[in-house]
C-alpha cells in the first residue's frame, strides 16, 4: 500500500484548497481570535469572555492543544524532540478534532456562544511556516465550523516578540521553531519563525475574511471595540439569560 505524505518542501504550493464548512445547521455562533505569539489576543478574548459571563451570557472557552486526549502524547514528542512538521501538524489536527467533536459542535448545536483562543488559522500560519502544504492543511481541517468573526490581532514583529521575550526566562524549543534549523540562537530562531507565522496570516486576511485588529492600541479602547463588533455582527441577546 502507497501512503501519500504532505509536501513539506519551502517551494510547496500556496494556492488555498477548501474552506471550513459554512452551513449553519446549529443556533449557536463562533467567535475566534488569532494572531502570532505577543499580540495581545489572548488578553482581548479573556476580557470579552469576563464581560459576556457577567452578563449571564452562555459561552463556552477553547483554547488551542487543550485535548487531554492529545496532551500527553505532544509533551512526550517535545521532550524527546522527535516531532517532525507533519508529525507535529497532525498532533494539533487530533487535538482539534477532539474538541471540535466533544466540545465546540455540541455546544453550538446547544446555542451557546463558543470563544476560542487560536483556531484552524493557527495551523495554516504555524504549520504552514514549517513546510506543511496549504493545500493539505486546509483540507486536513475542512470538517471544522467557519467562525461567525475571526478577530486577527495584528502587532510589528518586533512588538510582539519583545512581548514574549521579555515575559519568558527561556523560549522552548519547538516555540523557538528550533527544530527548523533557521538559527543556533533561539531569541533570532524565534524572530525568524514568527516572522513567517506572520506573514502567513497576512494573506488570509481577505481570503478568511478576518477582522483586522490593531494590536498596539491600547488594552482597553481595543476590547469596546471588540465588544462592539461582537454586538453588530452577532445577536447576543439569543445567548441572553432566560427572563424568569
Amino acid at each position: 500500500m502507497v501512503t501519500t505524505t504532505p509536501d513539506i518542501s519551502p517551494a510547496a504550493d500556496p494556492a488555498p484548497a477548501k474552506q471550513p464548512a459554512t452551513k449553519r445547521a446549529y443556533p449557536g455562533a463562533l467567535v475566534v481570535v488569532e494572531g502570532i505569539d505577543g499580540s495581545g489576543k489572548s488578553t482581548q478574548l479573556y476580557l470579552l469572555k469576563r464581560w459576556l459571563e457577567i452578563g449571564g451570557y452562555r459561552t463556552h472557552f477553547t483554547e488551542w492543544n487543550s485535548s487531554p486526549l492529545v496532551k500527553s502524547a505532544t509533551r512526550r514528542g517535545k521532550q524527546r524532540r522527535l516531532l517532525t512538521a507533519t508529525t507535529f501538524s497532525l498532533l494539533h489536527a487530533a487535538d482539534f478534532a477532539d474538541r471540535c467533536e466533544r466540545q465546540i459542535m455540541p455546544l453550538l448545536h446547544g446555542g451557546y456562544l463558543v470563544l476560542a483562543d487560536r483556531y484552524i488559522y493557527t495551523a495554516f500560519a504555524r504549520d504552514g511556516a514549517r513546510g506543511c502544504s496549504p493545500h493539505w492543511l486546509r483540507n486536513l481541517y475542512s470538517f471544522a465550523p467557519a467562525p461567525d468573526i475571526t478577530f486577527y490581532f495584528r502587532a510589528p514583529l518586533d512588538v510582539a516578540v519583545n512581548r514574549i521575550v521579555a515575559g519568558r526566562p527561556k523560549l522552548k524549543y519547538y516555540e523557538a521553531g528550533m527544530d527548523l534549523g533557521i538559527s543556533l540562537d533561539r531569541s533570532e530562531s524565534f524572530r525568524i519563525f514568527q516572522e513567517r507565522i506572520l506573514n502567513n496570516y497576512d494573506q488570509m486576511v481577505e481570503t478568511d475574511h478576518f477582522v483586522l485588529m490593531d494590536g498596539t492600541v491600547r488594552v482597553n479602547k481595543l476590547q469596546k471595540l471588540m465588544r462592539q463588533i461582537v454586538g453588530e455582527k452577532i445577536s447576543l441577546q439569543q445567548f441572553a439569560p432566560k427572563k424568569k
